[in-house]
């Protein structure tokens, strides 16, 4: 565990490059001998969204590789790409070859909200070769009629002036959206979070909404074991989604998490870091 009071170790900031040519920044800490953990973040955050304690933690137990997507972060903003699952598989592949995880790696991924339609993009374009094991926490898999993709009102609140260039609209439509994601959690995470949606630009966030897809048939034709986590008071992404993407991948594990909404890594810390250590361990 890292010791208390200690300042988490330093990830380092590394870059790759799609298919398309956008510059897509990732984050690296911990043994580089040790199994490969992806972290994907979702709509509207960064690889920062975790947290550097989280970090640390993670970083003693795995190889952390986080990734900023396209258009979010330190990673370019491209003027497409954003509503083509081809290129989401690209991009997520173009980090794990830059960071060396090939065929046989074992790695796992783990996708938070809109992460979790990111990761499911990549299973269907390119497979589980790579991977040895499924995280879905907080996640949609589809935007479509899909269970898999049901999202609460905290969600579909953002789109009354959530993609606009006014500060004013953005921050009143984004508000609701901040302070559904934890019900507990400390104020710095709080707003940690919420300062990444606004750093996010306005046309990236209502782009990635702006695309249809559903994974149902990827999510059920896996052969990987699978996790998925999510808070019961989960108001941006509601707790039948994970329901329903736990029903449809063969044999997977749904573990709800009573004092969370929709951050468990953030809220419920110990809890996330043991369910994710067993779940490895089982691999």
């Amino acid at each position: 565990m890292t010791t208390e009071g200690a300042p988490a170790p330093a990830p380092a900031v590394c870059s790759a490059v799609s298919s398309d040519g956008t510059t897509l920044a990732y984050r690296v800490l911990g043994d580089p001998a040790a199994r490969p953990l992806v972290l994907v973040h979702g709509w509207a955050q960064s690889s920062a969204c975790w947290g550097s304690e989280l970090l640390g933690e993670l970083a003693e137990r795995f190889r952390v590789v986080a990734v900023d997507l396209r258009g979010h972060g330190h990673s370019g903003v491209a003027e497409a790409g954003y509503d083509s699952s081809a290129q989401w598989a690209d991009d997520l592949e173009a980090v794990l070859d830059a960071a060396g995880i090939g065929e046989g790696s074992g790695a796992i991924l783990l996708g938070w909200s809109y992460g979790g339609i990111v990761v499911s993009d990549y299973l269907a374009a390119r497979g589980e070769g790579r991977v040895a094991g499924l995280v879905l926490c907080g996640a949609v898999t589809s935007i479509s009629r899909s269970a898999g993709g049901a999202v609460g009102p905290a969600m579909m609140a953002v789109a009354d002036g959530g993609f606009d260039d006014d500060p004013a609209r953005a921050i009143a439509a984004l508000s609701g959206f901040g302070s559904a994601m934890m019900r507990s959690g400390d104020g710095a995470s709080r707003q940690r979070i919420f300062g990444l949606s606004l750093a996010t630009p306005p046309a990236v966030r209502g782009k990635m909404l702006a695309r249809r897809v559903d994974n149902d048939q990827t999510l059920r034709g896996l052969s990987i074991p699978a996790l998925v986590i999510h808070g019961e008071h989960d108001g941006v992404v509601l707790p039948s989604a994970g329901q329903a993407n736990a029903g449809m991948i063969p044999g997977a594990r749904f573990v709800g998490f009573p004092e969370s909404a929709h951050a468990p890594f953030v809220e419920e810390m110990p809890r996330f870091l043991a369910h994710l250590e067993e779940f490895a361990a089982s691999l």
